[in-house]
């Protein structure tokens, strides 16, 4: 991918400031992230890299070290989505690129600090339906120590399976 030319169409955008380095997600890069949110009195941060599944605690440390809420962050997975699917066509992955970029520019803006509130958990769970998946939903539950409440309709548990004789292909008793 062209990261210039694409750095280049993101600095054409009103209030956009577009930078590139080597490796955002690295000890450099989180200093050098840090320093431009201070310098250019950054609110937002659209990072246009690789998957968030790995890196976006990274960058949520990022910006709370520099000031910043987490929720300020927005990812543009450009690696897997454009680099990867279109390794034959540049021009293409350029093009999609900075479409996705400007549409997480777009989403930023509207991001908002919504506070995390952390409440206790009751270790209780409700699991509706006495078949096979309500049974084992409820020991799996059981197993791992929550106090479990099974409700059935019917006056017997098993569903379906416990209307059989037999099942196919083993012909093993069904109960």
């Amino acid at each position: 991918m062209d990261v210039p030319l694409i750095v280049s169409e993101l600095n054409k955008l009103a209030g956009v400031k577009a930078f590139e380095y080597l490796s955002m997600c690295t000890e450099g890069g989180s200093s050098y992230i840090k320093e431009q949110i201070e310098e250019s009195n950054l609110s937002r941060i659209v990072v246009a890299a690789c998957t968030p599944k790995t890196h976006q605690p990274v960058f949520h440390a990022i910006l709370r070290e520099a000031g910043l809420a987490p929720r300020y962050l927005e990812f543009v997975n450009i690696r897997e989505h454009c680099s990867f699917v279109h390794q034959q066509d540049r021009e293409k992955a350029n093009k999609k690129a900075i479409e996705l970029i400007k549409a997480g520019i777009s989403r930023a803006r509207l991001l908002e600090d919504i506070p995390t509130k952390t409440l206790p958990v009751i270790r209780e769970a409700l699991v509706i339906g006495g078949g096979i998946a309500g049974l084992t939903a409820a020991i799996d539950l059981g197993d791992a120590g929550h106090k479990v409440y099974l409700v059935e309709k019917n006056t017997t548990i098993g569903g379906r399976m416990a209307q059989l004789d037999r099942t196919f292909p083993t012909d093993d008793c069904s109960i």
